[in-house]
């Protein structure tokens, strides 16, 4: 089922465990990805280039691969850190491709109303209950401006798979913004994962199988 929800509301998500480390400062929302590491390289003051989907990038800087590749056991709980380097209120959503970019989910729909200088953005649609390729949806929901730059933390548990060229893909929807060409209302950034099945658990059928290359 899919929700539209205000951003004040508490967010949706399954198998996570969040721990707020800032409580959640004016025009276009900027953040950096901290854990896992990103697959591009980020710029080190505001986590650029971010607002093209799926992974990050511009129409004219598609970004430096990092060649970073993490490592991971499925079923077990990774951690997701960023820092939100120029304040919008939103929230975030964490998604998990088993077949690279390409299997990442299209960026959920937005309500706008007409501002004076265009479109802006109202709310975007939660998924409540999640299904694969998403993890987490609402996470993190923010509406005042912190003092200084938010950091956000939370464990994650990914399924139980064998995945050799997986995409964790962390995106934030910004509220009360106008419309970027790329992105719409939303930044994205990705990490490459390796997932080796643990084989003492059940395999979790419920996400697409790895294509073989």
């Amino acid at each position: 089922m899919l929700t539209k929800l205000n951003v004040t509301r508490p967010f949706a998500g399954l198998m996570v465990a969040v721990s707020l480390v800032a409580v959640p400062i004016v025009a276009q929302a900027h953040f950096k990805l901290l854990e896992p590491a990103s697959w591009i390289v980020e710029d080190q003051r505001l986590g650029d280039p971010q607002k093209a989907a799926p992974c990050g990038g511009t129409n004219t800087d598609a970004g430096t691969p990092s060649n970073i590749v993490n490592k991971a056991t499925g079923g077990e709980k990774v951690h997701i850190k960023v820092t939100e380097t120029i304040y919008h209120p939103g929230h975030y959503r964490i998604a998990l491709s088993t077949n690279g970019h390409e299997g990442l989910p299209a960026d959920e729909d937005v309500v706008t109303k007409e501002g004076p200088r265009g479109p802006q953005s109202v709310s975007a649609t939660i998924m409540s209950p999640v299904k694969a390729p998403i993890l987490v949806d609402g996470l993190w929901p923010h509406s005042e401006r912190p003092a200084t730059p938010s950091t956000y933390e939370t464990d994650v548990q990914l399924p139980n798979i064998t995945c050799p060229k997986c995409t964790l893909q962390i995106t934030e929807f910004m509220a009360e913004h106008g419309y970027n060409n790329p992105g719409g209302y939303i930044y994205h950034h990705c990490a490459e994962y390796q997932i080796t099945a643990d084989p003492a658990k059940p395999i979790d059928r419920s996400w697409p199988a790895a294509r073989a290359n």
